[in-house]
């Protein structure tokens, strides 16, 4: 095997490695929020700067293959995906540890159940736990077929922050006393909802290092 391909082998496996930590990351600050279990919260907090030393781990391995082996076609496009799926990984597991610093930050808050089940949360939680794991296996398999689906997912996350806000925004006029813990309600949803759109961004890079297609800036089909 040539040193390159040593070396994107090595690549490949530090970003999947990264990315299960990511997942289990956005997984654990969902179920936190849900059941308002701060010692979860807490644990998505610490490993939070696991997450920061893998993607400068990842950062600096592409940049020293591009500057070593000069990479050419889909090695090329392979490494310059992965740049960009490191750092949109990272951003996820950011949004994921201030869903986690809500509960953390605010200890006596509690959510009322009516309208976190009105409000869809857990649904909003599933999506970009299932966009997620969908990136992941289209990576690993290096089939877009998978990460197509993604887009529409993402359709479905952006559906439901959308009526979450009208959900919460009547429950305040009803429950003005709850006004601060409903508002922590909102931040939630809408940090999942960013999560989501850097879900769409991964399928973007997997589009362009599979198929040498430029999605952004275009319509997703």
């Amino acid at each position: 095997m040539r040193h390159l391909e040593q070396e994107l082998v090595t690549l490949r496996q530090d970003v999947i490695d990264m990315w299960k930590i990511v997942i289990s990351q956005v997984y654990n600050a969902g179920e936190s929020i849900l059941s308002f279990d701060k010692d979860l919260a807490m644990k998505v907090s610490m490993r939070e700067k696991k997450v920061d030393a893998y993607e400068l781990k990842i950062d600096s391995f592409c940049e020293n293959i591009i500057a070593l082996h000069q990479p050419v076609a889909i090695d090329l496009r392979f490494v310059l995906a992965v740049l960009k799926i490191n750092s949109n990984l990272e951003r996820i597991a950011d949004f994921a540890y201030g869903v986690s610093r809500i509960l953390l930050e605010n200890p006596s808050v509690i959510l009322d159940a009516e309208v976190i089940t009105d409000s869809n949360l857990r649904g909003m939680i599933e999506q970009v736990n299932k966009m997620l794991q969908q990136g992941l296996e289209s990576f690993e398999n290096e089939n877009s077929d998978f990460a197509s689906a993604i887009f529409s997912e993402d359709s479905k996350v952006d559906e439901i922050n959308a009526q979450a806000v009208h959900i919460v925004a009547a429950y305040i006029q009803k429950n003005p006393d709850r006004a601060f813990e409903s508002l922590q309600l909102i931040s939630a949803f809408r940090k999942l909802e960013r999560i989501g759109d850097h879900c769409s961004n991964i399928a973007e890079e997997i589009f362009f290092f599979i198929d040498a297609k430029v999605l952004k800036h275009s319509e997703k089909k």
